[in-house]
């Protein structure tokens, strides 16, 4: 069954290329399409489209299929080119003319608009709660593990004395940036399409405001091809968000693989979260996390190839669009799985004691060392010049380190206050 089937059969080699993996897709729209279905139904008894009687058993057999989809038992076979046109065959069969009725008013675009953001929302509220699971963990370990020195890396280079507490407590507060730019494609998302139809609104004199009322949108996108519009926009935010999200997942990973290896040796995890070599007994692999890393680039990926795909479209429905349902739901999908991996794995980790008496870590104390000299009187050149030299010559002797007391440093790492930002 074919929503736009008018009795001309059509080259079975271009229905397979046109439907493409839909049907695969839709399973993850199935229930939002019921959602929408049940307050588009509502909506039309309102209005005097539907009779009285008619509303209930829409309804009912609405409220069958979103059981069957909730139990696993909901399929879209091959006869059916989406889970629009599987639903409406459905309701007709057992409905008859009732059935046939439940596409009155509207359009499979803002059909997909509106499960699309749906899902949007309800996804974007799931990964916002993993990413905050994430924080209070970072913020845990900071907690735990402030007293413990790490040294701080400029260009891959030995630079000043830093903490884990501060490098746990820096990924949190760049996760709440990403938590930011979640909320904003939450706001986007939170616009309900219904009733654009096609993209230029409808004839009958529906109620668009109940709609959005019904569905729990905050409000409305009032102008019809606006709403059209918004196909494209809503997954490029949203992706882009995510994508947001995944390169500092990506970047942390990549702290992590660095940390275990030999030549650091900051950290390590315990032997069941890694893997071996096929030839090398003595391998301890970070395979997870170059996983994290990888999947997480290849979602910073999809963000770009949304602007690819919709970038110069002109106003309307297009069927380019159908090419981004399935970059917005990998999107989505693939930072779930990132971020409950992520959490199980770093919760995990097992903080190592850093020898500074080691050669390498000589000269980690300079920049505290100078300081000292400025507070003794001398000017902040003259410190420089004075440690400077001391380091050219080999006479440089580091001291125990200065405490870093302002707001963010690793001795003030104003944990509380990164908590507080997640509720901004």
């Amino acid at each position: 069954m074919k929503l736009w089937d008018k009795g001309i059969s059509i080259d079975k080699k271009i229905e397979k290329f046109t439907v493409g993996n839909d049907r695969e897709l839709d399973m993850y729209l199935a229930e939002y399409d019921i959602t929408a279905s049940k307050a588009h139904a509502k909506m039309l008894g309102e209005i005097g489209i539907l009779e009285k009687d008619e509303v209930p058993a829409l309804l009912t057999e609405l409220e069958k299929l979103q059981k069957q989809v909730e139990n696993d038992e909901f399929v879209i076979e091959e006869e059916f080119e989406d889970v629009h046109s599987k639903i409406e065959f459905e309701l007709t069969k057992v409905l008859g003319d009732a059935g046939k009725k439940i596409h009155t008013a509207r359009s499979r675009n803002d059909q997909i608009l509106v499960a699309m953001q749906l899902y949007f929302k309800e996804n974007l509220i799931e990964i916002r709660q993993k990413t905050e699971g994430l924080i209070d963990i970072l913020l845990g370990l900071a907690e735990q593990y402030k007293e413990k020195l790490l040294p701080g890396y400029t260009h891959l280079q030995v630079a000043m004395p830093s903490s884990f507490g501060l490098w746990f407590s820096a990924y949190a507060e760049i996760l709440i940036d990403d938590l930011f730019q979640l909320d904003a494609a939450l706001k986007v998302a939170d616009q309900n399409p219904l009733g654009s139809a096609a993209g230029y609104g409808s004839s009958f004199p529906i109620d668009r405001e109940f709609t959005t009322k019904e569905l729990g949108f905050k409000t409305l996108k009032y102008n019809s091809v606006a709403a059209q519009m918004s196909r494209g926009k809503c997954e490029r935010t949203v992706t882009s968000a995510i994508a947001g999200l995944a390169n500092t997942l990506a970047r942390f990973s990549m702290d992590i693989c660095l940390y275990m290896s030999q030549n650091f040796g900051f950290i390590s995890f315990p032997d069941e979260l890694t893997t071996g070599s096929s030839i090398m007994p003595h391998k301890k692999n970070p395979d997870v996390f170059e996983l994290i890393r990888g999947k997480s680039n290849k979602l910073q990926a999809i963000s770009t190839e949304m602007v690819l795909i919709t970038n110069n479209l002109p106003s309307g429905y297009h069927r380019d669009y159908q090419l981004i349902k399935e970059n917005s739901i990998t999107s989505v999908e693939g930072i779930k799985e990132i971020l409950d991996i992520f959490s199980y794995s770093i919760s995990q980790i097992i903080v190592k004691d850093i020898d500074l008496n080691d050669e390498k870590y000589k000269y980690l104390f300079t920049v505290d060392s100078i300081n000292d000299l400025v507070i003794d009187g001398a000017s902040f050149r003259d410190a420089y010049k004075e440690i400077g030299g001391q380091v050219q010559n080999g006479t440089y002797k580091p001291g125990e380190g200065r405490k870093h007391s302002h707001l963010g440093s690793k001795d003030n790492l104003a944990l509380d206050k990164i908590a507080a930002k997640k509720k901004l």
